[in-house]
């Protein structure tokens, strides 16, 4: 099934990263402190055996519902840990959601967290301008109550405003208007109508470098390369050509790095919007030719963003392969935190897709920690999670928490 073939480097150097743990949680501990931390994130991370990444970073998490039973209790603490020391005399909190109403995953999410932030007596409202009309949406388990939910200069939800505002709604058409001055976790300004992708990795790339100096790696082995390209180009000719050009510069360097490890495959590109979510607007190029070669119908995929936008900007970033295994499926691991924490995880499992591919897909199945840690393969997998991918998925939470600190 695989294409790749390297060494286990994180295997080999994992004694290392045990060695040095304590060093590098001292680190991490006064890196927290400088800065505000995000209330909650989630890390998407991909292991190819000889480097792990965080491939993308999430300031408004979906997926609570994928979290299992067993990791619910300490994720819903934590949660009341960060709003208990941010928010000491908080009582009521209003969750604003997306407006995916037909979407029964994601309103099962909406349930969970709901769930997960009522348990010490917490009000816990949900509900958004958009979906006004509509007193409940269904999820897989039920129903959830929608509040009757305005913002016309102030928030006011069912006659009276809350404490804070909880965004699960990553803003992609745009900030929310008429909220007043409430609190809101996390804050509007990670909204996708102005956060970039690209300025996310250049503010964790730091970090990634500390990490690996700290243990005494090179610090590509904990991270992706990547460029961006701006104004529209791919509907440039000129401009596609000099894309093109850096493609095949920087599929070489990465070639170089295959050489220098022993890795066996071909590198890959993906090319993303620089602006966008969900897994929308992703291709996959091993040169430049390919890019040049894009068909029409891949050039509007690719241009074509979450709720109609227009991507003007692409982010192209290195392919990391995916080692991790359950039988003939591909896993890659969705890491969440709180307060820059790692608390908890769910795994996407893919049968049909290849080991480089975006599992951001509808065949996509979803194991939770539990579930992979009782599956006769899965101990390689669970293995690595209190380490590499929480090491990843916490330096992910730092560059979050820094990309802030510039709005």
């Amino acid at each position: 099934m695989s294409e790749y073939c390297g060494p286990n480097l994180l295997s080999d150097y994992y004694s290392i990263l045990e060695e040095k743990r304590t060093e590098l949680e001292n680190w991490f501990a006064l890196e927290r402190e400088k800065r505000k931390m995000p209330f909650y994130a989630s890390v998407d991370i991909r292991d190819a055996g000889w480097k792990v990444a965080a491939v993308d970073a999430n300031a408004y998490p979906a997926g609570f519902n994928n979290i299992g039973e067993s990791e619910r209790k300490f994720l819903s603490e934590q949660l009341h840990k960060w709003l208990r020391s941010n928010h000491p005399n908080l009582k009521w909190l209003h969750i604003w959601p997306e407006s995916h109403t037909r979407n029964k995953g994601y309103v099962e999410n909406l349930i969970v967290l709901r769930d997960l932030l009522i348990c010490e007596g917490y009000r816990v409202t949900v509900g958004s301008v958009e979906l006004q009309g509509l007193s409940t949406i269904e999820g897989l388990s039920g129903v959830i109550d929608l509040s009757v939910t305005k913002a016309e200069g102030c928030l006011v939800v069912d006659g009276n405003t809350p404490d804070l505002l909880i965004l699960n709604n990553d803003l992609s058409n745009g900030a929310i208007d008429g909220v007043g001055n409430i609190p809101i976790a996390p804050p509007q300004e990670m909204g996708w109508f102005q956060r970039r992708k690209s300025n996310h990795f250049r503010h964790a790339q730091p970090f990634i470098d500390k990490a690996a100096e700290i243990i005494g790696i090179d610090p590509w082995l904990l991270g992706t390369h990547w460029f961006v390209s701006k104004d529209k180009c791919l509907e440039k000719e000129t401009c596609r050509i000099e894309l093109a050009a850096q493609v095949d510069d920087f599929l070489k360097f990465l070639q170089k790095k295959y050489d220098e490890y022993g890795i066996e495959g071909k590198p890959v590109l993906f090319v993303k919007n620089d602006s966008g979510t969900y897994g929308l607007g992703i291709i996959e190029i091993d040169s430049g030719e390919q890019l040049l070669n894009l068909s029409n119908r891949k050039v509007n995929k690719l241009t074509y963003g979450k709720g109609g936008n227009e991507a003007i900007d692409f982010l192209l970033q290195e392919g990391v392969p995916t080692s991790l295994r359950l039988g003939n499926s591909v896993v890659e691991p969705c890491f969440y935190g709180v307060g820059g924490k790692h608390t908890a995880a769910f795994y996407r499992v893919n049968h049909k897709k290849g080991v480089m591919t975006n599992l951001n897909t509808p065949s996509t199945e979803f194991m939770d920690y539990s579930q992979i840690s009782n599956h006769p393969e899965g101990s390689l997998i669970v293995n690595s999670a209190d380490n590499w991918h929480a090491l990843v998925s916490e330096i992910a939470m730092l560059g979050m928490a820094s990309e802030l600190d510039e709005l």
